[in-house]
Order: C-alpha cells, then structure tokens, then sequence
C-alpha cells in the first residue's frame, strides 16, 4: 500500500508543470522591428505557460525622459491584453 501511494505520488510529480518567470529587456527608443523580435519571444513564453516580466532600462539622457518608457510599456500591455492578464501595473524603480 505504501509502494502505490509513493508510486501515485511521484507520478503526479512528473506531470506538474513548473512555471518560471521570464524577463524582457528593452530600451526606451527601441526600433520597431526590435520590438516585434521581444514581442515574439513573449508570445512563445507565453504560450509555454511561463511569465513574463517586462523591464524598460534607462541610461543618461533618457532618464528625463520617463514617459516614453510608459508609453512603451503601455503599447506592449495593449498588445496582450487579449491572451494575457497584467500582474503589476509599471512603477520606477527607486535610484540606488
């Protein structure tokens, strides 16, 4: 009885899904042919059954300019916002 509740048991193990957590590196004046490439990847961690963070990296000048980073992120939870649900909605990180 215990070999078949052991046996029941690591069965259940192996048809588990693990889920992991994906993360999308982009810049705030990314190409649009960049983009649709990031976008792409998404779609397949998606559809895998994985998460997907999105991060918008600023550097010099471009941290005058935070609105193109919301907008950015804005677009791409417009682009699936059919197939995916938002966890978070975007926030900035605090300066270290």
């Amino acid at each position: 009885m215990r070999f078949e509740a052991q046996k029941k048991k690591s069965a259940n193990k192996k048809r588990q899904k693990t889920q992991q957590l994906k993360e999308i590196k982009m810049r705030p004046n990314i190409d649009t042919h960049d983009y649709l490439v990031k976008t792409r990847n998404m779609q397949k961690f998606i559809d895998r059954g994985d998460k997907v963070k999105v991060t918008i990296r600023f550097r010099g000048r471009e941290m005058a300019h935070m609105g193109l980073g919301r907008d950015l992120l804005t677009r791409v939870k417009e682009d699936f916002e059919e197939t995916t649900k938002v966890a978070f909605e975007p926030k900035p990180k605090a300066a270290s």
